[in-house]
């Protein structure tokens, strides 16, 4: 379960967010839309501890547990997964090296055994099965040289490996196909759980298509000003944003 109380979040003294309440239950996945600008990916970076926003009140809890005083590898080890909208190449490190690498650094961390070669490609090829994502992948470096898709997909994998019980996955669908987003999205819906939490973040209902959410919150002016259903994003991709941007009243907003 994540939960936002009244966080209020700077950077170069900027306010970002501004007194935002979140509240995401076990099982439950909510999506997150707005217009540009309106603080969305940095309310995930700040979940996920991205160190240059300053946090200046606020808590941000995780299963009834405040993180903000916690780095960004002991959120992870507490339950805190972020998928990126646009996940980094890291040249010269093995994918399966990373991956490994990741998993067993958390179950240390939560005072679980390594897991065995065996055990690990077990899970591996299961995941990577799910998410159509071919063998010779894991043989190259991590991401390099992989598609948009093929991105995404890797960042799944990821996520199917280390059992967040918070994930977040910022725009997802960002220069994705129809195809990518079909195999990312089934494969984010395979792991949907009771004891999961999904925040989405998104600007458009096609990924909603695949991924349906419990709720829907829009951010405006760096706080959620609406909530909803499944069908608040479909009137979203009706009348967009035009009622939610920040605007002068001495500029009308643009059409």
């Amino acid at each position: 379960m994540l939960e936002v109380r009244d966080l209020i979040v700077s950077i170069a003294g900027n306010t970002i967010l501004d007194g935002l309440n979140l509240t995401v239950r076990d099982g439950e996945v909510a999506a997150i839309m707005g217009p540009n600008g309106t603080g969305k990916s940095t309310l995930a970076y700040v979940i996920a501890g991205k160190e240059e926003y300053e946090v200046e009140g606020g808590e941000i809890l995780v299963d009834g547990e405040d993180i903000l005083a916690k780095s960004p590898d002991e959120r992870a080890a507490a339950g805190v997964f972020l998928a990126f909208q646009y996940p980094v190449e890291i040249p010269g490190v093995g994918t399966m090296t990373f991956l490994r690498a990741a998993l067993n650094a958390q179950r240390r961390a939560r005072g679980e055994d390594e897991l065995t070669t065996p055990a690990f490609m077990k899970r591996v090829n299961e995941a990577g099965a799910m998410l159509e994502i071919r063998k010779d992948f894991m043989k190259r470096a991590l991401n390099v040289g992989f598609s948009g898709g093929e991105k995404k997909r890797m960042d799944i994998l990821q996520m199917a490996l280390l059992e967040p019980s918070v994930a977040i996955l910022d725009e997802t669908d960002s220069g994705l196909d129809i195809d990518a987003i079909r195999i990312v999205s089934e494969g984010v819906n395979k792991l949907r759980s009771a004891k999961r939490s999904f925040v989405l973040i998104t600007h458009y209902q096609r990924l909603l298509n695949y991924i349906v959410p419990d709720t829907v919150h829009v951010m405006s002016g760096g706080r959620i000003v609406r909530t909803g259903g499944k069908e608040l994003a479909l009137e979203l991709e009706q009348s967009g944003y035009r009622d939610f941007a920040p605007h002068s009243a001495a500029q009308p907003a643009a059409e």
